[in-house]
């Protein structure tokens, strides 16, 4: 049970990083591309919901590329409102979390099918890491960029590691 709790650890940490980068940002802001190639990042988080989605419904049972899912469709389309995008973000990680809570130590020798190749679903959840990761590293990189100096930071400040390693050394006697 300790991978799945730092797989749920490692998800949580992804989902939240991009929503207080998200959270920094106004609508025009999350459908912003700068470039007719590049995703805005209410593309990403809508493609990330769709994945999750289409992953880990029915997990242990089914491809993990489900039929119904429309991932070309992922990448089309905006939001009109910040809500419409939580709400569209929140589907797919709810059902990944609660995936991960019905999960059991002996389910992750199982088999598992991604495009009809096959997995064992450890391999499939940390495949699902990296990804998630990614894209929410894309996530933050350009909220960084569209706030530019009103970026508010999601680790130490530049200019204040020293301060915080002092802090932690403290904490630690």
């Amino acid at each position: 049970m300790a991978y799945l709790k730092i797989a749920y650890e490692n998800f949580q940490s992804i989902k939240n990083q991009a929503e207080r980068a998200m959270s920094q940002l106004s609508i025009e802001q999350l459908i912003y591309s700068p470039n007719k190639e590049s995703n805005s990042i209410a593309i990403i988080a809508k493609h990330m919901s769709g994945n999750l989605k289409s992953r880990f419904r029915d997990f242990l049972t089914t491809d993990g590329e489900k039929p119904d899912r429309d991932r070309d469709g992922e990448f089309e389309g905006a939001f009109h409102s910040k809500e419409d995008l939580l709400h569209s973000w929140n589907e797919g990680w709810s059902i990944l979390f609660e995936t991960l809570s019905k999960l059991t130590e002996d389910d992750l020798t199982s088999t598992v099918y991604i495009r009809s190749e096959p997995h064992n679903a450890m391999q499939a959840i940390q495949r699902q890491i990296v990804h998630q990761s990614s894209h929410s590293g894309q996530i933050v990189y350009l909220a960084k960029m569209l706030k530019n100096d009103e970026w508010e930071t999601l680790s130490i400040p530049r200019g204040k590691s020293q301060q915080f390693n002092k802090t932690m050394n403290q904490g630690e006697k």
